[in-house]
């Protein structure tokens, strides 16, 4: 059965007023990465890194669990780095959803939901019930694609955060501790983040955390990176973020975050999601980073909607052209279209690929799984409809599962559709789609038929489906992978 999930108004619909025209594009504790002792991140060893700038300075290396190290910091945070052993950092946004079946939602007022969420939180549900959630999503999807992955975030010290990097630990995900060393007194200030994930008997889903009902981000007092964490950033080829790490980090932090992994030659990921309405009408401080992010990422990932929000433009192909030219540096956008598929725009090309035709039962994390395969495919230089079509079965095998966390897609169930090769019959609809950009460059489109050329008019290239399987799957089953140049 096909069941459409929806969030209520504080996690409400993608469709915002948004507009380049806008924005002005302008410019502790000891924190170390653990390790569990026996999933240590694989071609990361002392041997790559680090010697001091400076041997007058008596600092430590970062450390793992097993006691090993990977860097040395300098007098000032300098390092030397031969290469970028990890593969993908998340910025904040760690939670633990607890997943609860209720006759119905929570009422609309704020109130009532501040209510009914204080009665929830009296006593811990069973531990069943509990699920990592929020950038675990993707950094788990990434971890189960063969990426090295770091999680960059805050968790408490009590048993919901004990929880998280077990599960994070668990799939062999590092963690970096970010925290201030001005944290406020009450400790529920530092608590782990929960989010209620609500079902009711129709499968539709409310979220609801004590972030709806602050006036300022949970970790406001979370000012400055560490050496530890910039550490990571800085060994990292990607660093992705989403518009929920403004419920975590002030936008001044952000800003800063997104400088330094711009300077130190880490790709900024970036999906706005649901949060991209309230920040566009949000603070001038919110505007501006949202606004910084569309300028200085290297990628940026939206659905059809937000797309057509944010330029005006309903075409998504002219929509992700427009947001190219505005900015900076950026390379691709990506276009989720949900079951018709995903499109990626580059300054050079367009490819297209269609969605893979799945029994959906619960959409929950399927974009944080979608946006680990994107790494995977920029990563790995593959070719551009390889990307989408990996992201789109990754994105497919999350939806046949029930709720995110550890039940994203596991690689066995991305070979086995990918196998298949059974795709939603939308190839007419994107044909039609991509006759209206004339000025297209060079097309690249997925389809279930033989490769071949496309009119005059256009420099469509159709890629078979055959073709892109029997390229993709080296890569899934033994890890291997086909490159070439990317546009």
């Amino acid at each position: 059965m096909h069941h459409h999930a929806f969030s209520l108004k504080f996690h409400s619909s993608p469709h915002y007023a948004l507009s380049l025209s806008n924005f002005s594009l302008q410019s502790p504790n000891q924190l170390l990465p653990i390790f569990p002792p026996f999933a240590r991140v694989p071609n990361v060893s002392s041997s790559v890194c680090l010697r001091c700038r400076s041997s007058a300075a008596d600092v430590s290396p970062v450390r793992y669990a097993d006691g090993s190290s990977i860097g040395c910091l300098g007098e000032t945070g300098g390092i030397v780095v031969a290469d970028k052993p990890i593969d993908v950092a998340t910025l904040g946004n760690l939670c633990v959803d607890i997943v609860l079946s209720v006759e119905e939602l929570p009422p609309p007022s704020r109130g009532d939901r501040k209510a009914f969420m204080d009665e929830l939180s009296i006593s811990p549900p069973d531990k069943k019930y509990w699920e990592a959630g929020g950038n675990c999503n993707m950094a788990i999807a990434a971890a189960r694609l063969g990426l090295n992955c770091v999680a960059i975030g805050h968790v408490g010290d009590e048993i919901y955060g004990e929880f998280l990097l077990d599960v994070l630990h668990g799939e062999g995900i590092s963690t970096v501790a970010l925290d201030g060393e001005n944290a406020k007194d009450n400790s529920s200030y530092c608590e782990t983040l929960i989010c209620w994930v609500l079902v009711d008997p129709s499968q539709r889903h409310g979220f609801c955390s004590r972030a709806d009902f602050k006036e300022e981000p949970a970790f406001s007092w979370i000012t400055d990176l560490s050496d530890e964490v910039k550490l990571a950033i800085r060994q990292s080829k990607v660093l992705f973020c989403n518009g929920y790490d403004f419920d975590d980090f002030s936008p001044s932090f952000i800003m800063s975050t997104i400088d330094y992994a711009t300077k130190v030659g880490t790709a900024v990921f970036f999906d706005p999601g649901p949060r991209g309405k309230s920040l566009s009408k949000g603070t001038p401080d919110e505007r501006r980073a949202l606004a910084h992010f569309f300028r200085m990422s290297d990628v940026l990932l939206l659905t059809s909607e937000e797309a057509e929000s944010l330029t005006g433009i309903r075409n998504p192909v002219k929509a992700g052209q427009e947001i190219l030219k505005n900015g900076k540096g950026m390379k691709w956008v990506i276009v989720k279209m949900g079951s018709k598929g995903s499109i990626l725009v580059t300054k050079s090309s367009v490819s297209v690929a269609p969605a893979f035709k799945v029994e959906v039962v619960d959409t929950v994390g399927c974009g944080d799984s979608f946006v680990a395969a994107i790494a995977l495919g920029y990563i790995r230089n593959m070719p551009l409809v390889n990307t989408l079509t990996i992201a789109n079965a990754v994105g497919a095998a999350t939806a046949m599962g029930c709720g995110a966390g550890r039940n994203v897609a596991k690689r066995h169930q991305v070979v086995d559709l990918v196998k298949a090769s059974k795709l939603n019959d939308e190839e007419k609809f994107f044909e039609e789609l991509l006759a209206k950009v004339p000025e297209s460059p060079k097309i690249s489109l997925l389809s279930k038929g033989i490769g071949k050329d496309g009119s005059s008019k256009q420099q469509m290239e159709i890629v078979s489906m055959e073709k892109v399987v029997s390229e993709l799957l080296p890569e899934l089953e033994h890890g291997r992978c086909c490159v070439k140049a990317s546009s």
